[in-house]
């Protein structure tokens, strides 16, 4: 067996899996040398993704090497294009030789999955830190040209948490691009009924859109997207010269590979220590692995709440295969969910439960928790000494309370 964990993918899961694994070598006293961690991903930033809807984008990266290096894992600036789990090695972009791996844990994220219609015209999307960038550069853009009622208009398409809070956004930003020039139209358009994922907190999220200025078009299709805006299911149009997807997240197609079953997600399932099922020496962590998180039946969601302590876990797990130690390993379980979603101006919403079924906090109190959250608590320790990363990347034990009566 090679004495190397590969962790595919540089985000939430896969850094904190990485120095999951890390201090799991440390704690057996093995060394970088006798136990190589390498960490692959094209980029050289660890990306706080959710904030890439934000109009600074200064503070949502963070360089790779200042969290790696401490710790002692490698850094490949690659993409994982290929894996051979039988024969234990992966294949990266610009390398003809494959690297073996005694254990992998894959945590390549996921990415938008664009609407099923005829894309003719430029979109954009908040889903990355380039897509954050090139929306900004945009809205620049237009800023410096004619104030055109299409240039102050944008559409959102995609009303789950990244369409909302974008959609709140957009109002402020194309008013300081265009003061005093007209009005400023946003509109969001949600297949299904705007908000009602939030449940209890529904028609508070209606309200706060509709007090930022944006207008909602719910149970409403779109036909097609062209440069000069959006055709909708009954053939009416919106003109306008930004328009914004939030449709929705597909896990990474490395998964799809694998020659096990995926979810409609693409996402791989994995047991309790988050091994893909059906596979050797292979963890899953994040968007593009599904886990049970109680014993009441509720899987994973694509959320950075999830992803970090499946990472921690995933990496954990994996070190404690590959060193030998099966009893020491930790079982996943995140019995608890929350949701903040940011609503601009009017603050953010805070609930509680799987179905939101608890309003927790609403307005500038709910704001200032999901500052917390995005500002402070899903960033890496700073400075990102040894010591801190180890304390950060110690796995969460979270016991798993019994399912309710008549629960599936």
């Amino acid at each position: 067996m090679v004495d190397r964990i590969v962790v595919a993918g540089g985000g939430f899961a896969g850094l904190w899996a990485a120095a999951a694994a890390a201090r799991a070598r440390d704690l057996a006293g093995r060394s970088a040398e006798t136990l190589d961690i390498v960490l692959v991903d094209p980029s050289a930033f660890h990306t706080i993704r959710v904030r890439c809807y934000e109009a600074d984008l200064a503070p949502v990266r963070i360089p790779l090497a200042s969290l790696l290096d401490p710790i002692g894992v490698r850094h490949a600036p690659a993409e994982v294009v290929g894996i051979d789990p039988a024969g234990r090695t992966v294949t990266l972009s610009g390398s003809p030789t494959p690297l073996p791996y005694g254990q992998l844990v894959l945590a390549t994220g996921s990415a938008l999955a664009p609407p099923p219609v005829p894309l003719r015209g430029p979109t954009f999307d908040v889903d990355t830190f380039a897509g954050g960038e090139r929306l900004h550069a945009h809205l620049l853009a237009l800023g410096a040209g004619a104030a055109t009622g299409s240039a102050r208009t944008a559409v959102v398409v995609g009303g789950g948490s990244v369409g909302i809070e974008i959609a709140c956004e957009l109002p402020g930003r194309l008013q300081a691009l265009f003061p005093g020039a007209g009005a400023i139209r946003v509109v969001l358009i949600d297949r299904g009924e705007a908000g009602s994922w939030m449940g209890q907190g529904a028609p508070r999220v209606r309200e706060a859109l509709a007090a930022c200025g944006v207008e909602i078009l719910s149970h409403t299709p779109v036909a097609s997207i062209d440069p000069d805006g959006v055709t909708l299911g009954d053939g009416s149009r919106i003109v306008a010269s930004t328009v914004v997807l939030a449709t929705g997240m597909r896990a990474s197609p490395i998964a799809a590979t694998l020659g096990v079953p995926c979810d409609r997600q693409g996402r791989l399932s994995v047991d309790r220590f988050l091994a893909v099922e059906g596979l050797a020496a292979v963890h899953a962590a994040g968007d593009c692995a599904s886990a049970l998180a109680d014993d009441a039946g509720h899987r994973t969601l694509m959320s950075c709440q999830h992803a970090r302590p499946m990472g921690r876990i995933a990496g954990h797990n994996a070190a404690c295969d590959l060193l030998g130690r099966p009893d020491e390993r930790v079982a996943f379980s995140a019995p608890d969910y929350v949701t903040v979603l940011d609503l601009g101006p009017q603050g953010a919403l805070y609930t509680s439960g799987w179905d939101r079924d608890t309003i927790v906090a609403t307005g500038d109190k709910a704001k200032g928790v999901k500052r917390t959250i995005n500002g402070s608590r899903i960033y890496p320790p700073d400075p990102p000494t040894r010591e801190a990363m180890f304390a950060a990347a110690a796995p969460i034990i979270q016991a798993r309370p019994a399912a309710a009566s008549g629960t599936a």
